[in-house]
């Protein structure tokens, strides 16, 4: 009997719970040596990885899948290089779980402090980024976490060789294969079959276009992420640089293969010269940027196709900037937090003053002044942490997707 046809969701859910009972005790350097040996297996078969990848892309391209979802579900020997060094960085960082969150005043007599401690069960509802599954993988086995990946038919193939790959290092480190588990994509188990009944789940995290995340959101009776990427506004104020308005532009869209924090829609006064507006334009356009206006915009220059109602508050997730002129900055405010994805907004500006109102104003988990919002899964330095993506400021918890949003806390109250 094939083993998807033996699948039961309820045992393989019970049976991960039990395994983050024992990652939770693992000590420190056996999950980083898990972490190691994952990116040597990575590295050894790299080539199967690949080969599988060929066959998805091609099923996709029969299939008609959308060109943005073949990008992400597109792996290269690079993509897997750099996957197997941030694995490998992983193993070099200092124990999460030791760490204590903060000092903790407490309304007990005797005084107190937070640790953290793993969630326990994280669901990873995605489509693409067969890659994305190994390095959220990687993160929970850091933080003593199990996972259950549950990924779109596109990438099929792909994820039969990721949970290979998972289990042999699993195997390698006698740990229990049911640290992590991968939901058949061929078994009629739907998004509310693994979200919205008493399973002992801890935390969702859905990953890909806005259509997936708002599904799992909408349907989900267990804490979830509402992971975030595109649809990030722009306010170009009177005094801000024209340079650093299109470097700021064009660098957050250099992400790969997803610029999660792409400025998309870009508001500005009518008080910014025509000769900055076509400048900026110019350089968009030779950049291979596709230009849309509001109605006030696209009348004044037809160059500008005209942006659709709708589209303001929906990602492109491809290399288009709408633009929109707005009275001021309170009128950009109100604006933004009414249409963006609310996870990196940004701010060009020469004042201070303006400066604080956008800070103080933006509901968003991050807020960008004169700088590049560009996304990256490895922070900077040699301490640098590692990410998945972004949550939105509506989320459980806004901002980076990294390894502290894998664990919880605990308060401790005693005395000597």
């Amino acid at each position: 009997m094939d083993a998807s046809q033996r699948f039961d969701l309820n045992t393989t859910v019970h049976q991960a719970h039990i395994a983050s009972q024992k990652l939770a005790l693992l000590p420190h350097p056996k999950r980083n040596e898990l972490l190691r040996c994952l990116a040597q297996i990575l590295q050894d078969r790299q080539d199967d990885l690949l080969e599988a990848n060929t066959i998805d892309l091609e099923v996709s391209r029969d299939l008609a899948i959308p060109s943005l979802v073949l990008n992400w579900l597109k792996l290269a020997p690079e993509r897997l290089q750099t996957l197997g060094l941030m694995l490998n960085h992983l193993a070099t960082t200092t124990d999460p779980l030791a760490m204590i969150a903060f000092p903790q005043s407490t309304f007990m007599v005797a005084p107190g402090y937070a640790k953290l401690q793993p969630r326990g069960v994280i669901a990873f509802i995605y489509e693409a980024f067969p890659d994305l599954a190994l390095l959220l993988a990687g993160m929970c086995w850091k933080t003593g976490n199990a996972l259950l990946l549950k990924g779109g038919a596109e990438t099929k193939h792909s994820n039969q060789v990721v949970i290979e790959l998972l289990h042999a290092a699993l195997a390698a480190a006698d740990l229990p294969l049911t640290c992590v588990q991968c939901i058949p994509c061929d078994r009629n188990i739907s998004i509310s079959d693994l979200v919205a009944r008493d399973l002992p789940i801890d935390l969702v995290v859905p990953y890909g276009r806005p259509s997936l995340v708002q599904q799992v959101v909408q349907q989900s009776t267990v804490p979830t992420l509402q992971s975030a990427m595109g649809n990030c506004y722009l306010f170009w104020s009177d005094s801000g640089s024209t340079d650093l308005t299109r470097s700021m532009i064009i660098n957050s869209h250099q992400g790969s293969p997803d610029a999660v924090n792409a400025i998309e829609k870009v508001l500005l006064t009518p008080n910014i010269k025509q000769s900055r507006l076509t400048l900026l334009w110019s350089t968009l356009k030779e950049k291979g940027f596709e230009l849309r206006g509001d109605a006030t915009l696209a009348a004044e220059f037809p160059e500008l196709i005209l942006a659709t109602k709708e589209e303001w508050q929906q990602p492109y997730l491809q290399k288009i900037v709408a633009f929109r002129v707005v009275d001021d900055l309170a009128d950009a405010l109100n604006w933004i937090n009414r249409h963006s994805s609310h996870h990196a907004d940004c701010l060009v500006t020469d004042s201070y003053q303006d400066s604080q109102q956008f800070i103080q104003g933006v509901r968003s988990s991050q807020v960008f002044i004169n700088t590049s919002p560009q996304f990256l899964r490895q922070s900077s330095g040699p301490g640098g942490s590692l990410a998945i993506g972004m949550s939105s400021a509506k989320s459980l918890s806004p901002g980076v997707i990294s390894l502290e949003t894998l664990m919880t806390s605990k308060q401790i109250i005693q005395t000597s």
